[in-house]
């Protein structure tokens, strides 16, 4: 795949997230509280943050196309954003607005396909392959089919379970196989033994690609060791409470299914707090794996983080500075005449026109002096040296001004200015 190429998917991928993180604000809004749902405050920020998964993905896919750990944010990010969007669509189709088509089956698909066992996975392959997209080892394989068996002996067995999804406790599973198979086995038992047999499949692959990660960072030197200590920051404690809330939700399933009643490791009004420490530390590791990138130059990227750090920002603004202008001015028409126009609009559309520019300049000039102070410094440097070397006329104060602006933008540790001396006219003999 060439670089274009690379880079129009992996950007394409983190337009179609941000186009469901859209969606799935809106649909959140207009449904009513769930007990078992994130409040609307923690669901913005969660899915705000998700979107550093596909945008820390694309920057690296689009530079390095062959390296899967591009591919890899960019597939958690879209897995992640997709399971919340569908949920909030068959619970907006389900329980607002009937007339929705498949608000059952979108249910089911957000509890199997798009469910926790495939972000494990996926996840499992992240730690095995960064950051090179090799595995330490080729007996490392088996760790990868251990989670891929897992994964599949974990969604088949969500996919047929005669009761309830858990996503959607009110919906029935479409697909449910409901029956006795022999001796007094049902498909409740077998199903729910698929999970449990799945997910302890998943959890110890898991735990095993966490130790890989730490095995290759006692093998790794110089770049490739800092860029894998500053991502293990978000890793492990993503790792230890996912695998917590995992643990608790398999216990809770089994003596429910298998024993009197339901049992837990961790209360919920404590294991709540694990959860969303989960969630934000998981939420952090594109952004530290972006510090890693960012500070030890694995790759070439700052230009790009720049413009996205520029055009973000200004789109945001103009974008609030829009919608802002036209509430105030359809207040003011009404106030003056009675009525909306729209006029508004187009005032509002004149004003962001008008403002486009200068404001782009001051964004720019404000990201550059507070996250590329030097590289702004020794641009400002070369600018004034610039309009200097266009009046100055004394050649030993100009070496001594560019002696100066070297040492001051390239800062090495000598620096020395030879000047060739003067060549004689053709014709003239020496002395």
């Amino acid at each position: 795949m060439s670089h274009r190429t690379a880079a129009w998917l992996a950007w394409s991928l983190c337009a179609g997230c941000v186009a469901l993180i859209g969606l799935t604000l809106m649909l959140t809004f207009v449904v009513p509280p769930i007990t078992d749902r994130p409040s609307d405050g923690l669901a913005v920020l969660m899915l705000v943050l998700a979107l550093a998964y596909p945008t820390v993905g694309a920057l690296i896919a689009s530079r390095l196309p062959t390296n899967p750990i591009g591919w890899i944010f960019c597939g958690l990010g879209f897995l992640y954003v997709a399971q919340r969007f569908t949920e909030a669509y068959a619970d907006y189709a389900l329980l607002v607005n009937l007339a929705l088509p498949a608000g059952e089956y979108v249910a089911w698909f957000s509890n199997t396909v798009a469910g926790g066992s495939l972000l494990i996975l996926v996840a499992v392959f992240l730690l095995l392959l960064f950051p090179n997209g090799r595995l330490l080892s080729r007996r490392w394989w088996l760790v990868a089919w251990t989670a891929i068996l897992g994964a599949a002996i974990g969604a088949l067995g969500d996919a047929l379970y005669p009761g309830n999804l858990p996503t959607h406790t009110y919906v029935e599973n479409p697909f449910g196989v409901l029956g006795i198979i022999s001796g007094g086995l049902t498909t409740y038992d077998l199903f729910t033994a698929s999970v449990l047999l799945g997910w302890t499949l998943l959890l110890t692959s898991q735990i095993a690609a966490l130790v890989s990660l730490i095995l290759r960072l006692h093998r790794a030197r110089g770049v490739e060791r800092q860029q894998i200590k500053w991502v293990l920051y978000a890793v492990v404690p993503a790792v230890l409470c996912g695998v917590l809330v995992s643990l608790n939700f398999m216990v809770v399933r089994f003596t429910y299914e298998f024993l009197s009643g339901p049992q837990s490791i961790v209360p919920w009004e404590h294991l709540k707090y694990v959860l969303y420490a989960s969630t934000f530390a998981s939420l952090l590791v594109p952004v530290f794996t972006y510090i890693a990138i960012l500070r030890y130059r694995l790759f070439d990227i700052d230009v790009v983080v720049n413009r996205t750090l520029v055009y973000g920002s200004l789109t945001a603004t103009l974008v609030a500075l829009y919608f802002g202008g036209i509430v105030v001015l359809q207040s003011v028409f009404v106030l003056l005449t009675g009525q909306r126009s729209s006029l508004a609009v187009v005032a509002s559309t004149l004003l962001i026109a008008a403002l486009f520019n200068p404001l782009r300049r001051r964004i720019q000039s404000f990201i550059d002096r507070r996250f590329y102070r030097s590289k702004y410094d020794a641009r400002k440097t070369l600018e004034a040296f610039s309009a200097q070397l266009r009046e100055e006329t004394d050649l030993n104060a100009l070496s001594e001004d560019l002696v100066g602006v070297v040492r001051e933008t390239m800062q090495p540790a000598h620096v020395s200015l030879w000047l060739r001396p003067e060549a004689s006219p053709k014709g003239t003999q020496a002395g």
